[in-house]
């Protein structure tokens, strides 16, 4: 694939970042999925800190029902984050805004395969964490997601 068609079609794997598929391009040939994901790490790790963080504010809040990009969709379906129950909406909704205020951007978890309890405990957990440590877990959970929407479009074309 040329570089423009390459990052057209995994532009999205990382959340409204398509800027990593096009420079993770160059790295090319990938011998397997892993390699490529590797290679698009390496270019998030390489990242200034402002760009690492507009990458994690690029996500959006969880149980949101905000415009979100439609991988983001999914994998919060999945995890039932569609179907909150009234109160649920509220506790997400608090737990969001004081995440938000003590690390200024989102809550990142890798939601798929998890249930709305576990989320909710993870919030509780890492709202105690400092910034550097929610920082770090945020861009590996971004890792992870990526990982799994990497698999996912190569996965559904095979």
């Amino acid at each position: 694939m040329s570089q423009t068609e390459f990052t057209a079609y995994l532009g999205d794997v990382f959340e409204h970042t398509p800027e990593i598929a096009q420079q993770a391009w160059q790295a090319r040939p990938f011998n397997s999925l892993d390699q490529l994901h590797q290679a698009m790490l390496a270019v998030v790790n390489q990242l200034s800190s402002e760009a690492q963080l507009a990458l994690i504010r690029a996500h959006p809040d969880l149980g949101s029902r905000a415009k979100m990009a439609e991988a983001s969709v999914q994998e919060q379906s999945g995890a039932g984050l569609n179907q909150l129950t009234p109160d649920e909406y509220e506790r997400i909704q608090a737990l969001n805004a004081a995440y938000r205020q003590k690390f200024e951007f989102p809550l990142i978890i890798a939601v798929k395969q998890q249930t709305k309890a576990a989320i909710f405990e993870a919030f509780e957990q890492r709202l105690a964490h400092e910034l550097e440590t929610e920082r770090q877990r945020a861009l590996a959970e971004i890792g992870q997601i990526a990982k799994f929407r990497l698999h996912a479009r190569v996965d559904s074309e095979a």
